[in-house]
Formats: C-alpha cells, sequence, structure tokens
C-alpha cells in the first residue's frame, strides 16, 4: 500500500534522492536517470490516450502497460540484492512474453512495410511515436546502468527490466501504424532534393 499524504518533503533539495531500498543516491545517478526517463515514457503514453483515437483494443492495451511500467522503475530503482528482507518489485519474463504476443497480434493485420516511417500521422498516433523514443531511450538509460553495475553481483541491474523496454518500443511503434491506418503513414523518401549516387568510378 502507498500512501501520499505530503507531495513536497524538501528531502531532495541538497541534490540526493533515495532508491527504493533506502539507499541515498545523487539525482544525477544513471539509475535516477533511467527510472526518470521510464516514467517520462509513461506520460506521453498517458497523452496519448488522453487525445483519443485509439483502437479499443490498444487502449485495454496500453491500460495494463501503463501499470507496468510502474513496475519497471521500481525494479530500476531497486538494486539486485542476495538475500532482500522482502521480495522486489521485478520484471519478470511472462510481462515480455505478453509483450510479444501483443505485438503479433496487432503486427498480423497491418500489411508490410516497403520503407521507414516518418512519425507523424494522426495527434495519437503521432504521439506513440513520440512515446516510443522516450522508451528507446529510458532503454538506453537502462543500459547504462548495466555498464555501470551489472547484472549479477550485488546492486545489479535486472536485465529483464531493460528487455522489457526494448520490446515495449517496439510495440509503441506497432500501434502508432494501428492507430494511424495505412493512409495516415508519412514513408520515408530517401535522399530526397539530392543528387542519386551514380556508379561507382573503378580507376
Amino acid at each position: 500500500m502507498v500512501t501520499l499524504s505530503k507531495i513536497y518533503t524538501r528531502t531532495g533539495d541538497g541534490g540526493s534522492t533515495r532508491l527504493s531500498d533506502n539507499s541515498e543516491v545523487a539525482k544525477t545517478d544513471p539509475r535516477v536517470e533511467a527510472y526518470g526517463d521510464t516514467d517520462e515514457a509513461n506520460s506521453a503514453i498517458g497523452v496519448a490516450i488522453a487525445l483519443g483515437g485509439l483502437p479499443d483494443r490498444v487502449v485495454e492495451m496500453l491500460a495494463l502497460i501503463r501499470n507496468e511500467i510502474f513496475d519497471v522503475g521500481a525494479d530500476l530503482s531497486t538494486p539486485l540484492n542476495p538475500a532482500p528482507k522482502w521480495p522486489p518489485l521485478r520484471i519478470e519474463q511472462r510481462s515480455i512474453d505478453r509483450l510479444e504476443s501483443y505485438c503479433d497480434e496487432l503486427q498480423a493485420e497491418l500489411p508490410v512495410l516497403r520503407s521507414f516511417i516518418l512519425p507523424g500521422g494522426t495527434p495519437s498516433g503521432a504521439q506513440l511515436h513520440v512515446a516510443r523514443t522516450i522508451t528507446r531511450r529510458a532503454e538506453r538509460a537502462a543500459w547504462r546502468c548495466r555498464e555501470v553495475f551489472g547484472t549479477e553481483q550485488e546492486g545489479g541491474v535486472n536485465p529483464l527490466a531493460i528487455t522489457y523496454l526494448n520490446r515495449l518500443s517496439d510495440l509503441l511503434f506497432i500501434m502508432s501504424r494501428v492507430a494511424n491506418g495505412t493512409q495516415h503513414e508519412v514513408l520515408w523518401v530517401q535522399g530526397t532534393d539530392r543528387e542519386k549516387p551514380g556508379p561507382v568510378s573503378q580507376g
């Protein structure tokens, strides 16, 4: 149970904060950046839903995912501990499997792409692109955590939390296609207004 009786606490005014295991770190700590970017991705998804126009099935999927993204943030803010006092909230393989099943379900109704897509389309579809790119940033931040703290030793990072962010960004891309429909997709035109390259000289 989470109880928030007072929002401002002044405890972070010195540039530090506490992780989920109550350890104190600087606000510039890689973990803080990773779960902060994850929170931003969740906010971007919230805007996509608020804009309206998304298919009911996509909204249903995102309702579960928005809660699970909080789990990702909690996971990233809890360093690995071989003997915790209580079981921490961790992302498990079944959550990743569910994202992959969502990808397969939505992808089955879409035509094959013959070019990259420029972000845009309908308001909700464009916002899902924003959420996708923020999720990619969160994944990169999580990988930096892994580089610093590792994944095996005490204090490390759960690798499944990173994998979750990767699969989520893939799903958000597919969702943006579903939201936009092919009539609103803007395809990338390679080398616009540039002279096409000629044959390579052999001399």
